[in-house]
Formats: structure tokens, sequence, C-alpha cells
């Protein structure tokens, strides 16, 4: 069955009483990075801003940020980013009363009918994902061709031989537009190419090498004194894994420490929000996210998607985005996001990305 996208329902802003919806305000930003009170907060929804008697939509938007009205134009802009004088959206209400609307049955086609009582309505270990594993091999080819396809994942990912090999085929095939991920997961990754192993532990049998715990810190020691991830996979042929297969694509690789990283390798970010920039500068062309256990990571891009996208033309499409982990509590934790599309999937990561590169071979 062919994937088709669902249509876009915009609002009604000719309808009472948003016809009759004030100008929305705008108050000047009183200092650099703190914007006024009363200021409105974005959500990961379609917003509209009324503007001299017409109705704006804020077409790159995040949640937690503000709306600033400048070049004719509504941009969502992160407090740090703001600076004095900056002309900042204020009003808490949502339906037009402050002249900002915010529109959350633009994909209502998507919502589930659901009966005011009735069993198994979470997503749990108990859940069947046949379905969901079914539309996601259709989305994704969908997606190769008219999206762009973000991953965020963490090291559990490069723990296993055949997971690895799986997805360097999918990112052989152009299932992957960009990697998001820690010093972790790019290290042991790189170890299991380097050594065989990840955290010293055969990456196929998953038995121990004697001195396996130094081969992280090894593969970290050796990649620093190459100066570059390029030029260590280059200097010790490194051939397989999932970095291998990001340099070997020119597929964009955003590497964000924390404050417990080991080295870090060469061209992990250290600064948070020199790191944050890089992230969002890929999800800000994402059309689906599929987070592979990495709970903070998972958390960090979640709030930085929205839930649509603003094509060029206009057009307004979803952004889908999936959470892939063993652990429950991990993969349901952006369902508060009340996104439009977010899907969890309870299963080990390791398997799920075996099943996707079957799928899609």
């Amino acid at each position: 069955m062919k994937f088709e996208l669902p249509l876009y329902l915009p609002p009604d802003l000719s309808s009472a009483p948003l016809q009759a919806a004030p100008d929305a305000r705008f108050l000047p930003a009183p200092a650099d990075f703190a914007a006024p009170e009363g200021y409105h907060a974005t959500t990961i929804y379609p917003e509209y801003f009324r503007v001299n008697g017409r109705w704006l939509l804020a077409k790159e938007s995040r949640m937690d940020c503000v709306a600033v009205f400048e070049d004719g134009e509504i941009a969502v802009r992160e407090f740090r980013r703001l600076r004095r004088g900056d002309k900042v959206a204020v009003g808490r209400s949502e339906d037009g009363r402050d002249g900002i609307f915010v529109h959350t049955e633009g994909f209502s086609s998507q919502r589930e009918t659901r009966e005011s009582f009735a069993f198994r309505q979470g997503r749990s270990r108990e859940t069947a994902f046949s379905v969901d594993y079914d539309f996601l091999y259709d989305l994704l080819r969908h997606e190769r061709k008219h999206g762009h396809i973000v991953w965020v994942m963490g090291p559990a990912c490069s723990f296993d031989a055949d997971s690895r090999a799986a997805f360097s085929a999918l990112a052989e095939k152009g299932y992957v537009g960009a990697l998001l991920a820690g010093n972790a997961l790019a290290t042991h990754d790189l170890e299991g190419a380097y050594r065989n192993t990840a955290l010293g532990q055969d990456i196929y049998t998953q038995l121990p090498y004697p001195n396996g715990h130094y081969n992280h810190i090894d593969t970290i020691n050796r990649a620093r004194l190459y100066g570059s991830l390029e030029a260590f996979i280059e200097g010790e042929g490194i051939g397989n894994g999932v970095v291998y297969a990001c340099v070997k694509h020119n597929i964009p690789l955003v590497l964000t420490g924390s404050i417990r990283d080991d080295g870090p390798l060469p061209g992990v970010f250290a600064d948070v929000y020199a790191g944050q920039d890089a992230m969002r500068a890929e999800l800000s062309r994402a059309t689906t996210v599929i987070a592979l256990a990495t709970t903070l990571h998972t958390i960090a891009a979640g709030n930085m998607t929205p839930a649509f996208r603003t094509l060029p033309g206009g057009t307004i499409r979803p952004v889908y985005f999936y959470t892939v982990d063993i652990s429950e509590f991990a993969a349901n934790k952006l369902a508060d996001r009340g996104s439009l599309s977010a899907k969890s999937i309870i299963t080990n990561v390791q398997d799920f990305l075996v099943n996707l590169g079957r799928a899609l071979d």
C-alpha cells in the first residue's frame, strides 16, 4: 500500500470568534535573555498570531520558547537568544482572545476514537506492535525520497554486531539523514570496529576480553592522537559500524557531550548550547525522528521538535516521532509532550534495528 501523508486541516480563521479577535500584543524584551512579563510560551502545535488584522503562522516552532515579531514574520526564539527590545508576544490564552491561536486539531484524522472504558489503551510490553512496524516501513520508504530522517541513538545500539551492521545498511540505502548521539555511542561503536568489543565485551559473543575495560579509553586515546574521527577511521582502517557509515556517506553526525564523558572523542561538543544548536539544525529539517535507548537525548530532541513541519510552498505536514526502548518508562517518557504523532515501541533496540534492516532490504 502506498504511503500518503495526512492532509493538514487549517483552522477557519474567518469564523467567529477568530474573525473578531484582537491583534496580538508584542512588548519589548526588557533585557538580553529575558522576556517581558506575561510572555506567551510556544507549544509543539501550529500557532497563529494576529498582526494588523492578518493571522501569521509561526513556521519554525519549538516548545517552551517565545514568539518574536520581526521582518513581518513570527520567529520562535529560545530565551537565551532574546535581545533587549525584541518584540515578544504576550498573552496566556490560546483560543484567540489574545490574538494567539494554537491549533491542536490540524491532523485530526490521525487521532484515534476511544471508548470511555476499554482495556489495553497504553503502550507497554503487552502491546502488539505489528501495525506500528508495518506503518514505519512504509513511512521510511516515503521519507527516504521526500523527507529528512533523523536518528537519536544511545550506546546500547552499538553493543551488538548485527545491529551495527543493520544501521550501516540503512545508512547506505538512504534511510539516515542525520544522527544525534553522545560520546558513548560513538566511542563504543568505534571500539567495536577497532577492538571488536563494546565496553570490553565481544560484540557478537558478548564474552569479556582480558583487560577489556581498557578498550574504550584506548579507542578514545587513539582517536585523539589522530585529531579527528575521519583521520582515525582512515589511519586504522576502520571499515564497519555506525560512525564509519556516517563518515562514508557524508551523513551529519552530531555528538554532544555530558559531564560523565571519558575523553571525549574529537568532534564531541563540549559546549552544551553549541551542541543544542547543532542538534536543532538537523531537527529543524526533520520529518521523522527515531530515538533509540537514550532517555536524555530523546527528551532533548523531543523538546526541540514540533509536531509539524512547514515545507517550501507553505504545505504543512506532520513530524513523526518514535521512541524505542526496552524500558516502558524510558520509551513513554515523551508521552506528556502531547505530540500529534509520537509513538513508543517497547523492545530491545538491537532487535528493532535488525528487523528494520531486514524489512527495508
